[in-house]
Formats: structure tokens, C-alpha cells, sequence
């Protein structure tokens, strides 16, 4: 008789201390990781010319002198008459989508920049419709929207 208690007990405690054979749903979930940071992307926006630097900032850096250098190029070929030297800066927002495509937001310019240079704003939209569809800005392998602000400094002599 010793002995069935001995083994019932040796049973009853193995089970019970198992967590193998327990009936009970774990209270402790996976841990997964959701937080997105949708202040910033993976990979910037870029031209074919800057899709094959890898480094995430001069990446950023040559998107920017090539936008640069392609809304100066149209505003250069321009010839524009003033009665007052103009040294300013004019904020261009952008919106560039997921397919690549820019889209003209907002013209930030002071007044003097608006009264002394009033086609300004029509070809700064012109010369943005000029540059070609780039490779957009991707966040966890998506292509994603971003705002850009592209500032132009305007600087001109009597």
C-alpha cells in the first residue's frame, strides 16, 4: 500500500510542478516590434544618378545637389530685370509620392522677392514640371510619400 501512495504522489507532483502540462493559457505574450518611426525613411528619395551611393546621408546629399542644380539650371536661363539688388531666400515645400512624382506645394518668398520678381513663383512650378519622375522615399520596403523643402537663395545685382 506504501508503495501506490509513494508512486501516486511521485505522479501528482511531477505533474503539478510541470509547466509543460499546464491548462491554463500563458499570460506572457510575444513581444513584437511594431513601433514605426514615420518621422524619417529608410531610404531617401533619389535620382538615378544618386541610386547607387549607399550611404544613407550622402544618399540625402546628392538628391539635393541634383535638385539644386536642375531648378537653377531653368531659373538661370532666365533674364530678369530689377530695380533693387535682391539677396533673400525663397522656401519651396514638395511633396514627392510614392510613384516618384513631384508635386509643387507651397512658394514661401518675402514681399520684396514678390514685387520685384512676380514670375517667380510660375517658373519655379514650370522648372518642377520639367524634372522627370525619380525614385521615391521607401520605409520598410514601401515606397512612401514625403515632404521635402527645397530652399533656393536669390541673389541678384542691379
Amino acid at each position: 500500500m506504501s508503495l501506490r501512495v509513494f508512486t501516486f504522489l511521485l505522479v501528482l507532483i511531477s505533474f503539478t510542478s510541470c509547466d509543460k502540462f499546464s491548462f491554463t493559457k500563458s499570460k506572457k505574450a510575444p513581444v513584437l516590434d511594431t513601433i514605426v518611426d514615420f518621422s524619417s525613411v529608410d531610404v531617401y528619395p533619389s535620382f538615378k544618378n544618386c541610386d547607387s551611393i549607399i550611404h544613407k546621408q550622402k544618399k540625402a546629399d546628392c538628391f539635393r545637389a541634383t535638385i539644386h542644380q536642375k531648378i537653377g539650371t531653368v531659373l538661370k536661363s532666365h533674364q530678369f530685370v530689377i530695380k533693387d539688388a535682391i539677396n533673400e531666400l525663397v522656401l519651396v515645400d514638395l511633396i514627392i509620392n510614392q510613384r516618384g512624382n513631384f508635386i509643387l506645394d507651397t512658394i514661401r518668398s518675402s514681399g520684396k522677392i514678390k514685387q520685384q520678381l512676380p514670375e517667380l513663383d510660375s517658373l519655379i512650378n514650370e522648372s518642377f514640371a520639367n524634372i522627370p519622375c525619380i525614385l521615391p522615399a521607401v520605409k520598410r520596403g514601401i515606397p512612401v510619400t514625403t515632404r521635402y523643402q527645397l530652399p533656393i537663395k536669390i541673389e541678384l545685382k542691379e
